[in-house]
């Protein structure tokens, strides 16, 4: 690395109590749960935690359009949008509601990977586990992700002194948006691994632009030995051959086994193999959430990164007051009035067992082309 400045983690009390509505996927707690168990087990003194920003609408601008931007404000002052502005930019729909903070959450996550790229200039890592909203296009909200926080974070990268960048997405889904902005870009390398046939239905294994496109769809119940194959055949070497001035890399944690938006099998063992890979690639690192609806596994993930990062050592057991954390939370099905109740391990561990498993053939194939057209 470049600096020896311990890493930063960009966070917000906005995330505290906000939620997209009873029915969706994020009315859970996510960052704020992040943030009390990082505090409860001694990893985030106010000397490495920074409070976001709130961008403001001209700063969303070097990726989003004025007239959106205007729009998903005027959407949370209003609490209501027209039915023209609802066609037009994807906002008051079941995936991307209407709610309080509609508007100043994600500028929130934004103004992180905004202030990213300035606090990296000169080195260092950053963790901003609010960012990572992949989906997110110019003119309209997609897929829960009113902004793209990932892409404005890259921009941000490359005005900051980072000319070549590398960007990691191991998120569940496709990162559609992301590969929308820098499809032809060539300083831009852009890798995705997500579930074949799982929304938004892109990323396909031959879709590539004028710039580095690595697409790597995956069948249901990818497993820990198959997700180290595609770290060692695929991600790293081909990051190598980027020479990549700062690496960003998408962590989102709906690829576990327990959650409930994907049908993949790793434990949190391999996102954290992953971390541990790309951590000393480059001079810039920024590690972003992303996708998880599990309000537990995504917890434990994330403040597993955080631990990465700082070198931590994953407990075998956590402290009372971590699991005091943990204990606190509450989480129903959608349509279901039942809690779920956490598994044992859910409360006590971060790190899940190993969820390793055969090495299926087509894995192996799609890797290697891949692999051969970098090489070509």
């Amino acid at each position: 690395m470049a600096t020896d400045t311990p890493p930063l983690f960009l966070g917000s009390e906005i995330y505290r109590g906000s939620s997209y509505g009873p029915w969706h996927p994020l009315r859970i707690p996510r960052v704020s749960t992040v943030i009390d168990l990082a505090r409860a087990l001694g990893w985030l003194g106010p000397d490495q935690y920074r409070t976001s920003p709130r961008a403001k609408p001209a700063a969303l601008t070097g990726f989003h359009t004025r007239r959106y931007v205007a729009a998903l404000h005027r959407a949370e002052k209003d609490q209501h949008v027209a039915e023209a502005i609802r066609a037009q930019h994807h906002i008051g729909t079941a995936s991307n509601p209407v709610f309080p903070e509609m508007y100043s959450r994600p500028a929130t996550a934004a103004g992180a990977s905004l202030l990213a790229g300035e606090l990296l200039a000169r080195g260092g890592v950053v963790h901003s586990p609010a960012g990572g909203t992949h989906h997110g296009m110019p003119d309209r909200a997609s897929g829960f992700c009113y902004l793209n926080d990932a892409v404005l974070a890259i921009q941000a990268l490359r005005r900051n002194g980072a000319r070549r960048v590398a960007y990691v997405d191991i998120d569940a889904h496709h990162a559609d948006g992301v590969e929308h902005a820098f499809a032809d870009t060539p300083e831009v390398l852009l890798i995705s691994t997500h579930e074949e046939g799982r929304w938004p239905r892109t990323g396909g294994l031959d879709d590539r632009g004028v710039g580095q496109v690595y697409n790597l769809p995956l069948p249901r119940g990818l497993n820990d030995t198959e997700m180290a194959l595609i770290r060692d055949g695929l991600i790293l070497p081909q990051v190598a051959a980027h020479r990549p001035d700062a690496v960003v890399l998408q962590c989102g944690a709906d690829a576990v086994l327990e959650d409930p938006q994907s049908r993949l099998a790793l434990s949190n063992r391999a996102h954290w193999a992953v971390l541990r890979a790309l951590r000393s690639v480059a001079p810039r690192l920024l590690v972003l959430g992303g996708g998880g609806y599990n309000p537990w596994t995504v917890a434990r993930l994330w403040v597993g990164n955080w631990a990465v990062l700082n070198g931590h050592e994953m407990p075998a057991r956590l402290p009372e007051a971590a699991q005091r954390v943990l204990r606190a939370l509450h989480w129903t099905r959608i349509g279901s009035t039942r809690e779920i109740k956490p598994e044992p391990h859910w409360i006590s561990t971060l790190a899940d067992a190993p969820r390793e498993g055969p090495i299926r053939p087509e894995i192996r194939a799609r890797i290697g082309l891949l692999a051969g057209r970098g090489a070509a």
